[in-house]
């Protein structure tokens, strides 16, 4: 629940607008040394306005649940640079108090709770009831475990003040490290929660570790680790700790900021133009967390086509040119020999490889991809909270297992994604008007929704393809038609008609051959089976959903149609990969 009123403007991680913010959580010890908070302060301001400077256009957010010690420390520090402070409480305010023995405390606990932009209450944990979290004990601990998981799973660093010790206990700092890392948390996630994906590049592993005593017996830091001390530390097999950045978790965080800067260009056009999910409607009735959702929806699908038009303008005119320069060494070769028609050629050479750079150099294909990829995840993710649609495993949220496999620096994406489902995956929204949305307007039928989406696309991309493959077959048989009216023609009527036959051949084999090229670019054979499997997926669910009245069913229907719409996707983009600008195959045709 977000205790916080929302203004009229959706926030994100406490910023406004389309940026993506950097989202910093913390973890760490309550029983902190007193002599040595200064220099964890200094170290904690030095880190933070490192990362405003570096971000500028991004911003910066700070994730903490205020508890004594390390939580409260770096908030103070957040709140006196102006970052925004993101606040999930464990349980409900009232019990979360009794964590706080001194007024002085409370009174703490309440000034930064004012300062918030976001404030969330988690759910109980399955098992668990208000009742049984109440004192402490393994309810409570439960509670604050589910805390760890929620904060790793929606941070883009997790910042640890931790005297480097590994232990047993639940939910404490050593095992939120751990989890962050390894995604296991004995006690809390199932043994085999992380398997096949905990053995991937992850770009979710990263922590900021500034070493830190506790106030008690053996509170020494681990081994060779001082107090003050600090690391970038992540499961880079070569450099696990680094006074420097990972240059791979560099590389995603650039992929994010682009996309922020290009939202941020392009904010009133976004704002105009695009296509929400949720209409005015909607937004009454349903969770306000799928706003998050919706805006960040709205500002990668507009960019998408954005840059999709952009491509498409980009193959076209380089086919064109192609065929140009076709024609003019036709003409050169066959009809006159001036060397104006070779100047052209290469004039339109030069033309289409102008286009070819300047399309690489902006990464007009990697962003069409990326971003249409991003906005498919987001719909996903958006359906599946309005419609009470989890994972089925407490310690994974829709953002966890996108992409997982495939490309590292596709990490990004799951980047946006832990951003703006944080509100809803904080929540347990199971509403019947939530689910009904979602059927309406995510599945639909045979005219409305997904499933009329690939119906009506796929027959489009058949009707296009079909027409390269008459365009094909036209020119094989004039082809054979042509061999066959010189075998018998006399030798003198085939010496007047063979030229003129044979530049007509040449030139409609041209034409034919980039028509091909240019289908080939565009994918169409490959999107057509990918529309059909998708429309029958979306028309399996729509049956199968038909046909029952349990809820429960429903759900587990919409779980599995969403795993499979990711799925594809995310071989959609690996595909289309194959057919990027950069691959130059105008040039290697011609």
């Amino acid at each position: 629940m977000d205790l916080t009123q929302t203004p009229s403007e959706t926030i994100v991680g406490g910023q406004t607008g389309f940026a993506i913010p950097l989202i910093v959580a913390v973890t760490g010890h309550r029983d902190l040394l007193t002599e040595e908070l200064p220099v964890i302060r200094k170290r904690v301001n030095t880190f933070l306005c490192d990362l405003l400077d570096e971000y500028p256009d991004r911003g910066v957010s700070v994730m903490s649940a205020l508890a004594e010690g390390a939580d409260m420390l770096v908030a103070e520090q957040a709140v006196q640079l102006g970052i925004p402070l993101i606040v999930p409480l464990p349980m409900p305010k009232e019990l979360y108090l009794k964590d706080f023995e001194t007024e002085g405390l409370r009174e703490k606990f309440e000034f930064l709770l004012s300062k918030a932009a976001e404030v969330y209450e988690l759910p109980t944990t399955p098992g668990n009831t208000l009742d049984s979290i109440e004192q402490y004990g393994d309810g409570r601990d439960l509670q604050y475990a589910q805390l760890g998981v929620f904060l790793c799973a929606h941070c883009h660093i997790l910042l640890a003040l931790w005297d480097g010790k590994y232990n047993n206990k639940l939910g404490g700092t050593g095992q939120v490290v751990r989890f962050h890392h390894d995604d296991v948390m004995p006690g809390y996630t199932q043994e085999s929660s992380g398997s096949g994906f905990i053995l991937a590049d992850d770009e979710s592993d990263l922590v900021y570790h500034i070493v830190c005593s506790r106030n008690r017996k053996d509170g020494q830091p681990a081994g060779t680790f001082e107090a003050g001390d600090f690391w970038w530390f992540s499961l880079d097999k070569d450099e696990p700790r680094s006074k420097k950045l990972p240059e791979s978790h560099r590389r995603v965080f650039q992929y994010t900021d682009e996309f922020s800067a290009d939202a941020q260009a392009y904010t009133d056009r976004i704002r105009n133009e695009s296509y929400a999910l949720l209409s005015s409607e909607d937004r009454m009735i349903l969770p306000p967390g799928l706003s998050d959702i919706d805006q960040i929806f709205c500002a990668a699908d507009w960019l998408a086509i954005h840059f999709q038009k952009r491509v498409v303008m980009a193959l076209r005119l380089t086919h064109l040119l192609a065929v140009l320069m076709g024609l003019m060494y036709i003409v050169y070769s066959d009809m006159s020999e001036q060397r104006e028609y070779l100047y052209a050629f290469l004039g339109f050479f030069v033309l289409a490889t102008v286009i070819h750079m300047l399309g690489k150099r902006l990464s007009w294909h990697r962003k069409y991809l990326d971003y249409r990829t991003l906005a498919e995840g987001l719909r996903v993710q958006l359906y599946w909270a309005a419609a009470g649609v989890h994972s089925g495993n407490k310690s994974k949220f829709t953002h966890d297992t996108f992409l997982q496999t495939q490309d590292p620096d596709l990490g990004w994406i799951r980047n946006v994604m832990r951003v703006a489902g944080t509100e809803c995956d904080a929540s347990d929204y199971q509403a019947q008007p939530g689910l009904d949305f979602t059927l309406r307007d995510w599945l639909g039928d045979r005219e409305s929704g997904q499933l009329g989406y690939f119906c009506r696309k796929g027959a489009e991309r058949s009707m296009r393809f079909q027409r390269t493959e008459r365009m094909s077959q036209i020119t094989l048989w004039v082809g054979v038609a042509a061999i066959a009216l010189f075998v018998v023609m006399s030798a003198e009527l085939g010496a007047l008609v063979r030229d003129p036959v044979i530049i007509m051949m040449g030139i409609m084999l041209l034409f034919v051959g980039v028509r091909q090229s240019y289908s080939h670019s565009v994918a169409d054979a490959e999107l057509i089976k990918q529309y059909e499997f998708m429309s029958r997926i979306f028309g399996n669910a729509r049956d199968r959903i038909d046909a029952t009245n349990d809820n429960d069913e429903i759900r587990r229907i919409l779980h599995v149609l969403g795993d499979a719409a990711l799925g594809e996707h995310a071989q959609w983009i690996l595909m289309n990969r194959e057919r990027s600008l950069d691959q130059g195959e105008v040039f290697q045709m011609g």
